[in-house]
């Protein structure tokens, strides 16, 4: 039987198969389901169910780029502003976990506390300084006035949920600090440490001494050291790639672009009466001094200005291919003062910038389809390759950008990325290889493995003979002449400290040096850069029971502040370890 015959056979069945079907459709169009799968993600992230808003996280990163303009009187890179917009996730993701946590704990504020917070005889120092009268007591009736004015409903509610989340806070950090109580035994100990002298002599033996010449590395050797230390050698998840690159330099039309922006103020500078506010006012980027100077405390670039007459504005001049002129604002005798009004000469936003983006989109669309090698053939870019690390901004060949970094995280073999924006210019990469973190093979660490097993072999080798120097000879000076060694001093040491006068960083040393008594000589001490030999000529242990009420004081609250940073960072990394995260953010801000 033909095809056609059997489909005319089955038209009944094939009838109602296509009403149901459309039935169907019908029913999932009235709920939106295709729109459902079409859009994807509705929020920037989810923090164990509670959703992130896209809003929210934009006021995040706007008030982080307001402050930093505030701060700077300057715009963001592109690598800065990655760093906020990564700071204000994780803001948001520590908020959300730290909230849940408080009302897993039951911690809570009731309405009373809150009325306490506003009306009650201590108030909250926002509610304090709000409304604090000439002589700082609480203006009750403004308060009052405030409270009830129906204008202000809005806002007390924002306040109210403000002083909330505040004294929530407040009472999970006290419930954290209750159990983080430093002992007195801890404040000893530290008053000790901080308050605690040794003077000594000593000789260095430095590891240095011994010569790459006495040393011998067999094979085996490196491969012991390699199986042993295998936390030395460990790598995070490692990513290979090629890159094609659009520089950020400036245009020849941007220099002239400066040159008019400084030329066209030029006669304003001329008649202008405040010199330095104008120069604030067109935000030229030499600032304004004010002072006189003399033609031998001028830099050579400037020195045009003496030339000037006073109240001149000079020709533009082109210092290190930036545009400037100089106006002579006053002269005493062989002094001068003058202003320089000057652009830094920055790639066009639009013209430059937003351009070199769209032709690296182009060559992102195209590469996607004929291939990374052709087209960077076809429009003649060079294709450079460079290994990155995960967790580690700075990318060999690049610089550092954890903005790249980031983009390679997230890419997949083989797979090429959209135009990222760094600092000085936009790259598009191809992943070729990720490489997942574990230890470094023999092979692609052996000259690092070989510098370890020398440095080790330095060590012992240094250490055996100021063992066998000290069998055979007696005081410290005996043994400065028989090694043609100097002997040192070192006095004022502290046992907290960390280092020792004219031998460098010796923790290790330091807590030998206290270990001994006064008078005492001892062995070898391996050091880190050196072998030593100490003559303590005085130990001064500090006597607790001499610490002042004052200095107790200082020391528990820098202590329990300690503990309680300490504290706070495990805290976090245990929150984030156990909550379920979902990151939306490569997705929602692409769109």
């Amino acid at each position: 039987m033909g095809v056609m015959e059997k489909m005319r056979n089955s038209t009944s069945s094939i009838l109602w198969i296509l009403i149901f079907s459309f039935g169907i459709l019908w029913v999932l169009a009235d709920v939106d389901f295709f729109g459902g799968i079409t859009q994807g993600p509705t929020s920037l992230g989810v923090v164990n169910g509670d959703p992130i808003s896209l809003e929210e996280y934009n006021n995040r990163v706007s008030f982080y780029t307001d402050q930093y303009s505030q701060q700077t009187g300057s715009s963001m890179t592109a690598e800065t502003r990655r760093m906020y917009e990564n700071q204000a996730w994780e803001d948001l993701v520590a908020s959300r976990l730290i909230q849940q946590k408080m009302n897993e704990m039951g911690i809570a504020v009731t309405d009373q506390e809150l009325i306490d917070m506003i009306t009650g005889d201590n108030p909250d120092p926002f509610i304090r300084q709000q409304f604090a009268d000439a002589d700082g007591n609480i203006d009750r009736i403004a308060l009052r006035a405030a409270i009830e004015s129906p204008e202000n409903s809005q806002a007390w509610i924002m306040i109210e949920q403000q002083l909330r989340d505040n004294r929530r806070q407040q009472k999970m950090g006290n419930y954290i600090s209750s159990g983080l109580r430093v002992s007195s035994l801890d404040i000893n100990n530290e008053f000790v440490r901080n308050n605690s002298f040794a003077d000594i002599r000593y000789l260095r033996f430095p590891y240095s001494d011994v010569s790459d010449d006495e040393i011998s590395i067999t094979e085996e050797d490196l491969r012991e050291y390699h199986r042993n230390n295998p936390e030395q050698f460990e790598r995070s998840e490692t990513y290979r790639f090629r890159y094609v690159s659009w520089d950020k330099t400036p245009t020849a039309q941007d220099t002239l672009n400066a040159i008019n922006d400084v030329e066209d103020l030029r006669i304003a500078f001329q008649n202008s009466e405040n010199d330095s506010l104008f120069l604030a006012q067109y935000q030229s980027d030499v600032p304004f001094s004010g002072g006189y100077v003399t033609r031998d405390e001028i830099r050579e670039d400037f020195l045009p200005v003496f030339d000037l007459e006073v109240g001149e504005v000079s020709e533009i001049m082109m210092i290190n291919e930036a545009p400037h002129v100089f106006k002579k604002i006053d002269e005493r005798g062989d002094e001068v003062k003058f202003g320089v009004l000057s652009y830094e000469v920055r790639a066009d936003p639009i013209g430059t910038i937003d351009r070199l983006a769209e032709t690296a989109e182009e060559f992102e669309f195209y590469a996607s389809s004929e291939g990374f090698e052709s087209e960077a053939e076809r429009r003649d870019l060079e294709i450079r390759q460079a290994t990155a690390t995960k967790d580690n901004p700075f990318v060999p060949g690049v610089g550092q950008s954890q903005v790249l970094v980031n983009e390679l995280e997230n890419l997949r073999r083989n797979r090429i990325s959209d135009p990222v924006e760094l600092d000085d210019q936009f790259v598009v990469v191809q992943m070729l290889e990720r490489i997942s973190e574990g230890v470094r093979p023999l092979d692609e660490v052996r000259s690092q493995v070989e510098n370890a097993v020398r440095t080790q072999k330095r060590k012992e080798m240094t250490y055996q003979r100021v063992r066998d120097l000290l069998a055979n000879n007696g005081d410290l000076e005996t043994l400065a002449a028989q090694s043609e060694k100097e002997v040192q001093l070192a006095e004022a040491i502290r046992m907290g400290g960390t280092s020792i006068p004219g031998a460098g960083r010796e923790v290790g040393v330091i807590g030998a040096i206290f270990g001994m008594e006064t008078g005492e000589q001892s062995g070898p001490i391996r050091g880190e850069n050196a072998v030593f030999i100490i003559q303590t000529d005085d130990i001064s242990i500090a006597d607790p029971s001499e610490m002042t009420a004052s200095q107790r004081s200082e020391i528990r609250n820098r202590l329990e502040q300690q503990k309680f940073m300490a504290f706070n960072e495990v805290f976090l990394d245990r929150l984030k370890s156990d909550a379920n995260i979902r990151d939306n953010r490569r997705q929602i801000l692409r769109n």
